[in-house]
C-alpha cells in the first residue's frame, strides 16, 4: 500500500513538473511569430490553400509538428522550408509559437 501510495505521488509530481516546464509563453511566441506569417498569415490563417492554418491548433500538436520538422523527420512538399526555420527555433522558441498560436481563435 505505501509503495503504491509513493508511486502515485511521484507520478502526480513528474506530471506536475513537466506541465509546467512545457508550456509556452503566448507574448514570446506572438514576438516570434512574423517569420511564420509570410506563410501562415497574421493572425495565423493563411490565406495561401497550400499552407495550413496555424490558428486554433491544439498547442501539443503544433509542438510535435514543429520538432519534426527541426529534425527533418516531417516530410511533404514545403518540408525543406520548414526545415531551415525550424532549424533556427530553439525547444523554448516552439513551446511559445505552439501556445501562441493554439490561443488564436480558430477562425481567425
Amino acid at each position: 500500500m505505501k509503495k503504491s501510495i509513493k508511486g502515485l505521488l511521484l507520478t502526480v509530481i513528474t506530471l506536475a513538473a513537466t506541465s509546467v516546464w512545457a508550456e509556452g509563453d503566448i507574448a514570446a511566441g506572438k514576438a516570434k511569430s512574423p517569420v511564420c506569417a509570410a506563410c501562415h498569415g497574421a493572425n495565423g490563417i493563411s490565406a495561401v490553400p497550400i499552407y495550413p492554418n496555424l490558428a486554433g491548433q491544439k498547442e501539443a500538436y503544433l509542438v510535435n509538428v514543429l520538432k519534426a520538422y527541426k529534425t527533418q523527420q516531417r516530410q511533404g512538399a514545403n518540408a525543406a522550408v520548414m526545415w531551415g526555420i525550424a532549424a533556427g527555433l530553439s525547444d523554448q522558441d516552439i513551446e511559445n509559437l505552439a501556445a501562441y498560436y493554439a490561443s488564436l481563435p480558430a477562425g481567425g
